[in-house]
């Protein structure tokens, strides 16, 4: 399988668990409020939505092990911030109305470029 394809799965499973896990420590924030935070992160880490989530990181690790043996770690995780930031962003926005203003937008687009300039020129 290509490398764009499996950072892009990579990608996509990290920000689904992102997603999942603000929902899960969103569940149990009362008790960091009420109990402190050792009560917390028991709750949390107790959490079956909480767990759901790691258990979909976990599964995007095995995902960039393959990644890996196929792309220098460099530009691996070039191509892997860019998809990122970019898809965190939307997803952010869409799910929970989070805005960016024009500068971190114009951070985005730089870092984009930055990439693009990595992966166009990692053989040379």
């Amino acid at each position: 399988m290509p490398t764009f394809v499996l950072v892009l799965i990579v990608t996509c499973v990290t920000i689904g668990s992102q997603l999942i896990l603000k929902r899960g420590v969103g569940d149990v924030v009362s008790v960091l409020k009420t109990d402190g935070p050792f009560a917390f992160v028991l709750s949390a880490a107790t959490s079956p939505v909480v767990i759901a989530a790691l258990a979909l990181q976990g599964m995007g690790y095995v995902v960039w092990w393959f990644v890996l043996t196929q792309e220098r770690l460099s530009v691996a995780f070039a191509i892997s911030g860019s998809f990122f930031y970019l898809t965190m962003a939307a997803v952010s926005w869409y799910f929970y109305d989070e805005k960016l203003n024009l500068p971190q937008w114009i951070g985005l687009t730089l870092i984009t470029a930055g990439v693009l300039m990595v992966t166009l020129f990692r053989d040379a």
